[in-house]
C-alpha cells in the first residue's frame, strides 16, 4: 500500500514538470499547419461548449426578416468572407492557412443549425485558439445579430441577400409603363 500512495505522488508531481517539459523545450506543435496536440480538440470543444451552454443569448432581439438579412449579407461579406468564404467560391488563402480550418458558412449546413444567440456569442467574443476574432468593439450589436440571423438561416435566404454574397449585379426594376 505504501508504495501505490508513494507511485501515485510521485506521478502526481511529475505530471506537471512532464507537462511544463512539453511546452517549455519547443516540442509542442504550434504552427497552423502542424497535427494537433494531444487532446486539444477535445479540451477546446469540452470547454467552448461548456461556455455556450452558460452564455448564450436565448432570445434574438430583432425579427429575421429580408431587412435582417439584407444588411447581414453586407456585413458577411465586410468582415466574414475572407476565412468562412462565399457561396460557391474557393476557399481564400487566408483561409487556407488557418488551423483549424474555418467553417464554410454559406456553403452546405453551414451554422443553420445553430441557433441565432449561439452565432451571436461567436461573432460578438470570438473563439480562442481558433482563429475567429471577437467582433464586439467593430460592429454594432445591431450588426451582429444581422449577421446570426443570416448564418442562421443561410439555407433559406432571399435572392437579393444571396446577390449580395455572390457580388451579382441587382437586377433592375422594370422600367414603368407609359401610356401615349
Amino acid at each position: 500500500m505504501g508504495k501505490f500512495v508513494f507511485g501515485l505522488i510521485l506521478g502526481a508531481l511529475l505530471l506537471p514538470v512532464v507537462v511544463y517539459l512539453y511546452f517549455s523545450k519547443g516540442i509542442a506543435p504550434v504552427a497552423t499547419s502542424a497535427p494537433p496536440m494531444p487532446f486539444e480538440k477535445t479540451f477546446a470543444k469540452m470547454a467552448l461548449h461548456a461556455r455556450l451552454d452558460k452564455e448564450v443569448p436565448k432570445t434574438v432581439p430583432i425579427a429575421a426578416d429580408d431587412a435582417a438579412y439584407l444588411a447581414g449579407a453586407q456585413v458577411y461579406k465586410e468582415h466574414c468572407a475572407v476565412c468562412h468564404g462565399q457561396p460557391g467560391q474557393p476557399q481564400s488563402a487566408i483561409a487556407r492557412g488557418m488551423f483549424p480550418d474555418p467553417p464554410k458558412l454559406m456553403n452546405g449546413k453551414g451554422v443553420t443549425d445553430d441557433p441565432p444567440g449561439e452565432t451571436y456569442w461567436k461573432v460578438s467574443g470570438g473563439i480562442r485558439m481558433t482563429g475567429m476574432p471577437g467582433f464586439e468593439k467593430s460592429l454594432s450589436t445591431t450588426q451582429m445579430w444581422q449577421v446570426s440571423l443570416l448564418c442562421a438561416n443561410a439555407d433559406k435566404l432571399p435572392a437579393a441577400a444571396k446577390d449580395i454574397l455572390t457580388g451579382a449585379p441587382p437586377i433592375p426594376a422594370p422600367a414603368p409603363v407609359v401610356k401615349k
